[in-house]
C-alpha cells in the first residue's frame, strides 16, 4: 500500500461492518465507535469467552441496534449457514481464542480454532467479493527481539522467539492474510499490531471482563483494588528500567477503537501491518500506583520471581500510523485507570453481575 489518507474517520463514508468476535473487550468498544458513526454492524461471536450483555450496553450507549449472528466461525458448514445471506462490505476480524497460559496447555485447541476460523471467514469473503479486511493482531508476533531494540516498528521480524502457540497463530495468520492477497490482488486487508490495551469506556458500562484469573496487569490490579484478589504480583524488579519493574506500552481501548476506523479509512489494495501504541512506556509499578490514586485505594502488592521470557521493555514505535493513519493515541495511562475503576466499581462481577 502506498500513499496516506488524511480525512478524517467522520468522513469516512458509511459502512456496513462485520465484527468476528465484536462482543469481546476490544470488538464491543470498536462497535461502539462504528455505531457512533452512524455505521451498520454486524456482530458474529460464538460467547465462548465474551458476553451478549456487553452489546445490549452498546446498543443502550448508542440508541442503535447491533445484528448479532451466533456462530462458530471455525466450523465451516455453520459459517457458511451464518454468513452466505448476509450483507457487509468489510470484515473486522477479532474472533478467536487469546489467553496466553491456556494456548500453552491446549495448543491444538488454539491453532485448530485461530486458523480455521480465518481460514473460513476469507474463503467465504472470497465468494461473496467482500475485500476490506482488518486483522486484530498483537505485538506478540514480534517475538523475541533483536538485543538492544526497546521500541519496535514495523520493519522488525515477525515469528522468531514466539514463546506461545496464541502469539504464533497470530503470526500465522498474518502470513495466511499475506499469501491468500497474492492470490487474490482485489483483498485490501491491514494487520493492526496491539501493544497493550488497557481502560474502558467512560461511561464505565464496557470493559475488559476476563474469564478466570486475568492474564493482564491492568484487569488483575482492578480486581485486587474492588476486592476480588488479595494482592498484585510484580514478575520481577531486578530488570534494567527506572524502578526495576518491565515497562511496556499501554493503549487506552478507546484510542485502540480509534485506530480501526482509521484502518477502515486507509484500506487499498494489499497488505499493510501498522503498530497501535502510544509509543510511551509505564513500569509495572507505574500502573499499579496510577491505579491506586485513580481507584483511591491502596493495591497491595507482592515481588515474586521474574517469569522467564519476559523482556525488561518493549515499546511501540506507532510512528507509521501516526502518519500513514492520521491516527494517535490521545489518552494517558491515568485516564485508562479512571475509565477501568469506573467500569470494575460499578461491576465488580463484570458483566456476570447484570
Amino acid at each position: 500500500m502506498t500513499g496516506s489518507s488524511q480525512t478524517s474517520p467522520a468522513n469516512l463514508g458509511t459502512v456496513r461492518v462485520l465484527l468476528t468476535g465484536g462482543a469481546g473487550y476490544i470488538g464491543s468498544h470498536v462497535a461502539l465507535v462504528l455505531l457512533e458513526r452512524g455505521d451498520d454492524v454486524i456482530v458474529v461471536d460464538d460467547f465462548s469467552n465474551s458476553s451478549a450483555e456487553a452489546l445490549r450496553r452498546v446498543e443502550q450507549l448508542t440508541g442503535k441496534t447491533v445484528q448479532v449472528v451466533e456462530v462458530d466461525l471455525a466450523d465451516r458448514a455453520a459459517a457458511d449457514a451464518a454468513l452466505t445471506d448476509l450483507e457487509f462490505d468489510s470484515v473486522i476480524h477479532f474472533a478467536g481464542l487469546k489467553a496466553v497460559g491456556e494456548s500453552v496447555a491446549q495448543p491444538s485447541r488454539y491453532y485448530r480454532n485461530n486458523l480455521m476460523s480465518t481460514l473460513n471467514l476469507l474463503d467465504i469473503m472470497r465468494e461473496k467479493d467482500v475485500r476490506k479486511f482488518v486483522f486484530s493482531s498483537s505485538a506478540t508476533v514480534y517475538g523475541t527481539p533483536a538485543p538492544g531494540v526497546a521500541r519496535l516498528d514495523e520493519s522488525q521480524p515477525i515469528g522468531r522467539g514466539v514463546t506461545n502457540p496464541y502469539g504464533w497463530t497470530k503470526a500465522m495468520i498474518e502470513q495466511i492474510v499475506t499469501d491468500v492477497q497474492r492470490s487474490w490482488p482485489e483483498l485490501e486487508a491491514v494487520l493492526l499490531r496491539y501493544f497493550n490495551p488497557v481502560g474502558a469506556h467512560p461511561s464505565g458500562q464496557i470493559g475488559e471482563d476476563p474469564s478466570g484469573v486475568p492474564n493482564n496487569l491492568m484487569p488483575f490490579v482492578s480486581q485486587v483494588a474492588v476486592g476480588r484478589r488479595e494482592k498484585v504480583a510484580v514478575f520481577g524488579d531486578q530488570y534494567d528500567t527506572p524502578d526495576g519493574t518491565g515497562v511496556r506500552d499501554y493503549i487506552h481501548v478507546m484510542d485502540l477503537a480509534e485506530g480501526h476506523v482509521a484502518a477502515l479509512r486507509h484500506l487499498e489494495p494489499g497488505v499493510e501491518a501498522f503498530n497501535l501504541g502510544s509509543g510511551e512506556g509505564h513500569s509495572v509499578l507505574d500502573v499499579v500506583r496510577a491505579y491506586s490514586e485513580a481507584s483511591g485505594r491502596e493495591i497491595p502488592y507482592e515481588i515474586v520471581a521474574a517469569r522467564a521470557g519476559d523482556l525488561a521493555t518493549l515499546i511501540a514505535d506507532p510512528a507509521k500510523a501516526n502518519e500513514r493513519l492520521d491516527w494517535r493515541t490521545t489518552r494517558s495511562l491515568a485516564e485508562a485507570c479512571r475509565d477501568s475503576w469506573t467500569w470494575q466499581s460499578q461491576n465488580p462481577n463484570g458483566f456476570a453481575g447484570a
